[in-house]
This record gives C-alpha cells, structure tokens and sequence, in this order.
C-alpha cells in the first residue's frame, strides 16, 4: 500500500511545516491546528493556497489584485473580489491541467505496478501449490523409506543385533591393535638402543685395535707385563665378543617378534577393512537417515512458507478491501468535491456575468458621459476662443488706455512744469 499511495500526515504535522516554510510574520503565528481541522475554515485555506501559489510561481500577492484593463476604469470596487479569483485561474490553467496529466500517468503506472503484483502474486500461488504437492510427494517417499514393512522388522532386529556386536567386537580388536601398536613401538626403542651400543662397541674395538698397534710398536718393556697386558686384551675381547652374541640374540628374538607383527598387523588390516564395509553401510545408513530428516525439514519449512503466503494473502486481500473501500470514499469525496466545484465555478461564472452586465452597463454610462465630456469640451473650446477674443478685445483697450495715460501723464508733467515756471516768475515779479 506504501507504494501505490501517498503518505497522510498528521495535522500537527502540517500546522508545523506550513508555519516554518510557507507563512511568514503573524501569518506563521496565527495559523493554528483549529483553522485545519475539525472544520477547515475557508479564509485560512484561502489565504494558504495563495502562499503557496506565490512560493511556487514567485509573485507578490498585489499581482492577484491588479486589475488587467485601462486606468482610468470607473467603479474599480466591482471588480476587487473576483479579480483575485480570475487571476489565479488564468495564471493556473495549464499549471492545474499538467497536474492533472501528471496524476493520470501516475495513477496508470500504479494499475500497471498492481496489476504486475497480482500477476507474480499468481504465480507465486501456483509455485505454492506446486510445492505443496511436492512436499506431499516427498512425504509419502519419506514415509515409504523410514517405515519398515514387517516381514523385515525381524531381519532388520537381528542386523541390528549383528551390528552391535561387530562394534563392540571392533572396539576390543581396536584396542588390542592399540597394545600391540604400544609395544612394537617399544621394542624399536630397545632394538634402536641395542644398535647404538652395538655400534659404540664396534668403535671401541676400532678404537682398541688401533691402540694395540700403537703399543705394539711403542712395547719396549718386559714380556711378562705383555703377557698380562695380552691376557687383559684378550678377556675385554671375550667379553665383547659375548655381548655380540647376546646382542644377536636378542636381535633375532626380536626379528621373530616383528614378523609375528607383522602376521598381526595384516589380520589387523583385514579387519580394519571389514570395520571399513561396515562403516561406509552404516554411513550411507545414516545418510539416507539425514536424507529424511532433510525432507521432514523441507516438508516442514515448504508448510511454514504454505502458511505463510496464506497469512500474506489474508493481508493481501484485506489491504486489497482496504483499498477498494479507500477508493470508493475517495471516488464518492471526489464527486462532492466535483460538484460542490462545479456549484462553485457555476456561482463564480454567474458573478463574472453578473459583473461583466455591470460593467457593459457601466461601460455605456462611461460612453454617455464620454458624449457628456466631448460636448462639454466642445462648449469650454468655444468659450475658451470667444474668452481669447474677448482678451483680445481687452488687451487693445488697455494698450489704447496705456497710451492715453501716458500721454495724459506727459501733459500733466508739461503743465506742471509750466505752473512752476509761472510761479517762479510771479514770485520774483511779487
């Protein structure tokens, strides 16, 4: 089931990582476990999938609320609620649609994967069944080889019997063989020390030999003490003489004792061979025995696995009913979800029309008073040429009443003068 779905986590989960990784500021701090669950409230989600969309797409959120038309738009509070709506629609229609192709190809993939499982869970049954029936099999020939028919049980008591004996008789005849080993090896020892005396005396009659010649050339001395002296020589060479013979002896009784070992050995080794026959039957005796206690723990291991696929596939059907339940909930959610979506799109293309009758009536109110606007700037040119004539007109009379005031001024300052002129005589006259 892990594979074919996606993971569900808790709300705790959720209010922790949207809170670290989408939300920022008092957002993050005021998004709680309460806005989720039991009841989602419609603002929080709002307001979370517009962060998310601005994470994904890397917008800021007045981009939701800029209006796509001309600047100077009349009544732009109309259009403030459904501008955000239609923003994320038209920023999102190929995003949702590709989405949508994407979760088609994953859920095709997943038939594809379930349908493979069903197909090896199949022949994995039928391998199952084909090894029961083996092991079945396997068991009659087990039965067949470890029981005994009871014609034979009488025959095979008495090989027991026979067997039995020959072991303990084998075991006597190994330890006398042990004996008789011990003491040949005995008597090499004595025989390998008798050949080194006998070797040590030959080199002292080498030795003594040498020695007589030497003193027979170097004799100088009376005959008498050469006679004693040659007695003397005569009577170690007597003596060694007989230990030679002893030694001989010996070697011979010893020479005697080796061949009857010899003898020995070899009804020895027929034994050892008739203890080798039985051996090698009683080897393939109890290879046959491990033979059916292999197949006992085959047949026992091939019940375990028998037993075990039928628990997997205990769970594999009631994962199976699962899914099916899960499928059918979330195919009866998806319609409600469906509907109240298409209640929902049907309600907001209803608003769009709405607000679309609006502003096609707003637009002629905007066109009336266009008409209003050019007839009133029609009026405002003509008054603005009879202003500028009459300026005109006014300009020329002020030029004329300048000129006619500076020629007034002139006039006045000439009989001014003049007065002076006049009052300066008469008081010099006076």
């Amino acid at each position: 089931m892990t594979e074919n779905t996606f993971p569900v986590y808790k709300v705790d989960a959720i209010v922790t990582f949207f809170r670290t990784e989408v939300l920022t500021g008092q957002e993050a701090k005021h998004f709680t476990k309460n806005d989720l669950a039991p009841s989602p409230k419609p603002d929080a989600v709002q307001r979370l999938y517009m962060r998310i969309l601005q994470l994904l797409y890397r917008f800021k959120p007045e981009c939701h609320y800029m209006v796509p038309f001309s600047e100077n738009i009349q009544h732009p509070q109309l259009h403030e609620w459904p501008t955000a709506v239609m923003s994320v629609y038209l920023r999102m229609t190929v995003t949702i649609l590709s989405g949508i192709m994407n979760y088609l190809h994953f859920r095709k993939q997943r038939l594809d994967m379930t349908m493979g499982h069903q197909e090896r869970f199949r022949e994995d049954m039928d391998k199952l069944q084909a090894y029961s029936r083996g092991t079945k099999d396997a068991q009659k020939k087990m039965d067949k080889l470890t029981t005994i028919p009871p014609e034979q049980q009488a025959e095979a008591r008495e090989l027991d019997s026979a067997l039995s004996d020959l072991q303990t008789n084998t075991m006597h005849q190994y330890q006398e063989v042990n004996a008789i080993n011990e003491n040949i090896a005995e008597w090499k020892t004595e025989m390998a020390e008798k050949a080194q005396k006998l070797t040590q005396l030959k080199v002292d009659v080498a030795t003594l030999k040498e020695n007589i010649g030497k003193l027979k050339s170097q004799i100088v001395e009376s005959p008498e003490e050469m006679k004693i002296q040659m007695e003397k020589m005569k009577e170690n060479v007597k003596n060694i003489k007989l230990a030679i013979e002893t030694a001989d002896e010996r070697l011979v009784g010893l020479q005697s004792n080796v061949q009857g070992v010899t003898h020995s050995e070899a009804d020895i080794q027929l034994i050892f061979k008739l203890l080798q026959d039985l051996q090698s039957s009683m080897n393939k005796t109890q290879q046959h025995q491990e033979e059916a206690q292999a197949l006992v723990c085959v047949y026992e291991a091939q019940q375990k696995e028998l037993k075990n696929h039928g628990v997997e596939e205990g769970q594999l059907k009631r994962s199976l009913g699962m899914k099916m339940d899960k499928e059918s909930k979330q195919h009866i959610r998806r319609q409600k979800k469906k509907e109240i979506k298409d209640q929902y799109i049907e309600d907001v293309l209803g608003q769009c029309d709405n607000v679309h009758q609006k502003r096609e009536q707003i637009a002629d109110q905007i066109q009336e008073r266009d008409r209003d606007s050019q007839h009133l700037r029609s009026q405002m040119t003509n008054l603005r040429d009879t202003c500028s004539q009459e300026t005109e007109k006014a300009q020329d009379l002020f030029d004329r009443l300048l000129a006619a005031l500076d020629h007034f001024h002139k006039r006045i300052q000439n009989h001014v003068v003049e007065g002076n002129n006049d009052i300066v005589k008469m008081t010099a006259n006076f």
